[in-house]
């Protein structure tokens, strides 16, 4: 089953591995990146630090089969680097009572308003996690298991508020 897919353009690391895999009581994780899994050093470099008994994969995000992954026996955490892979996962068979969406860490960038010390996004996210929310997936934005979770109107409204990333 798929314990939550998470946001975080680092992908795997210490966050991830010491706080959310433990919470999660996930027994694999799997990284949905094209970019990851076309190189040898990217996936050597986010399996050195794995835990003994931490099972790990890392696949081009179109390769993956979201059906069967949610209806795997494993808890199963996926990490996806963009806020766009979420709709393209949606689109390729995620269904919404499969997990939570997690913003985790989404860094800034020209254009991106910062809705938490971790995540900033561009209007065009917000849209896209807008029509995820609309499609029954639940969005929610938090760093580590330990934060508050904020939902899709917190992040909207932090949006509004936050001043334009020019």
């Amino acid at each position: 089953m798929i314990a939550l897919v998470r946001v975080d353009n680092r992908l795997v690391h210490g966050q991830v591995l010491v706080t959310w895999v433990p919470a999660l009581g996930a027994q694999a994780i799997l990284v949905a990146d094209e970019e990851a899994a076309a190189s040898p050093l990217a996936r050597a470099a986010l399996t050195l630090a794995l835990p003994p008994g931490l099972r790990a994969s890392i696949e081009p995000l179109p390769r993956v089969d979201w059906a069967r992954l949610a209806a795997a026996p494993d808890r199963v955490m996926v990490v996806v680097r963009d806020v766009a892979d979420l709709e393209r996962i949606a689109a390729a068979g995620l269904a919404p009572a499969s997990a939570a969406l997690n913003l985790g860490n989404v860094h800034y960038a020209r254009g991106r308003r910062q809705v938490t010390p971790s995540v900033f996004l561009s209007g065009e996210e917000l849209a896209i996690l807008e029509r995820l929310d609309a499609a029954g997936f639940r969005v929610e934005a938090r760093a580590v298991p330990s934060d508050a979770a904020l939902g899709l109107d917190e992040i909207r409204r932090r949006f509004a508020a936050a001043p334009d990333g020019r």
